[in-house]
């Protein structure tokens, strides 16, 4: 990737992330090295799928945001890290990564203002450095990987025709980069646009009817949205790939066709892994789903409710129960594993229709 396109582009997206207070300041600085680790790659492929994912998910993040805030609760009215009784950072790096930098910025503004709307249904907060490695840690290894393959290729004087498929111990590492995004992005726009579906959603395994937000839960509009995000990334992929070694139109269509279904399968996946291994609290008083701030883990019982619990509802019932799932991943662990499983059985599926075992990939 040039330098001179890649740099412009990834100052203005560190720019509008603090702009927005989308990222907080941790999630402003890995996003940054994650655009720089893929502006290194000699494609601009990776750095371009980068930046159409940022795009859709911001966009679909925005859509009925009024709406969505209020389909779900927060579990607490306050950002973690500004909780009473912490200690203030003693050098700047350590302020700089919990946020009590420039108090009075722009971004701190925006920021309280997210936390304030947030206070009783579940806005959404600032991202996340860990949400930003969930979705992009495992590509950008796969940048660093490809990268590598790359000089190896050229010290080896290599002739073969420039198609994709052509180099396959190389073209292996790049389907796994394109399903990461088909994967994440599926899922992405799956569940910020499949909540908002006048339909209630079901639960993956029984299609039991579960409250808007459930970890597992999908809906017909939320498949959709996924498979025609996925399909975006396909045909984005296509545009600068080299064509497909067989080089005909009907094997092109075909390859973003597969590229969306692949995609739409990693958002399937993610629900699977979410009604199964992440555990969805749901409010007893207004059967919410209670939602945590960057992802974490849900405390059935928070620490007021139990000094209540006497008095409290239900005779001293906790007001929030676990409705489906295992506590046993969080929502940033779950996204983490899916894109890893997904862009590994690309890997794996590549390598077979080229006949090129995975361990090729570290041989020279």
């Amino acid at each position: 990737m040039r330098w001179e396109i890649s740099t412009p582009i990834t100052a203005y997206l560190v720019y509008r992330s603090y702009s927005h207070a989308s990222l907080t300041p941790a999630g402003i600085l890995t996003a940054a090295v994650t655009a720089t680790i893929h502006a290194l790659h000699p494609s601009p492929l990776p750095f371009t799928l980068l930046v159409l994912f940022f795009l859709l998910g911001t966009t679909a993040t925005k859509v009925k945001k009024e709406v969505k805030a209020t389909l779900t609760l927060s579990s607490t009215g306050s950002h973690p890290r500004n909780s009473a009784g912490g200690t203030r950072p003693s050098n700047v790096l350590g302020t700089i990564f919990s946020g009590d930098w420039n108090k009075t910025s722009e971004y701190h503004e925006k920021r309280e203002a997210a936390k304030k709307a947030s206070n009783t249904a579940g806005g959404q907060e600032p991202r996340s450095a860990v949400q930003v490695l969930a979705n992009s840690g495992v590509v950008s290894l796969l940048c660093l990987l490809h990268i590598y393959l790359y000089r190896l290729d050229d010290n080896r004087d290599t002739t073969a025709a420039a198609c994709f498929g052509s180099l396959p111990a190389r073209d292996v590492i790049l389907a796994g980069i394109i399903a990461n995004y088909a994967s994440v992005t599926a899922d992405t726009l799956s569940s910020e646009l499949g909540i908002l579906s006048p339909r209630r959603p079901r639960l993956v395994f029984n299609l039991r009817e579960v409250p808007p937000g459930t970890n597992g839960g999908i809906t017909g509009a939320g498949l959709g949205a996924g498979l025609v995000g996925a399909l975006v990334i396909g045909l984005v992929s296509v545009l600068f790939l080299p064509s497909p070694c067989s080089a005909g139109l009907q094997d092109t269509l075909g390859l973003v066709l597969g590229i969306g279904v692949w995609g739409a399968l990693g958002s399937v996946l993610d629900s699977v892994l979410g009604a199964t291994l992440q555990a969805s609290v749901v409010d007893r008083r207004s059967e919410k789903v209670v939602e945590a701030p960057n992802g974490g883990r849900v405390l059935v019982t928070a620490k007021k409710e139990k000094d209540e619990a006497d008095g409290g509802i239900g005779g001293g019932k906790p007001s929030r129960m676990i409705g489906s799932g295992r506590d046993i991943l969080d929502n940033n662990q779950v996204n983490f594993v899916m894109a890893g499983v997904m862009s590994v059985g690309a890997m794996g599926l590549a390598g077979w229709v080229w006949d090129v075992p995975l361990r090729a990939l570290w041989t020279k």
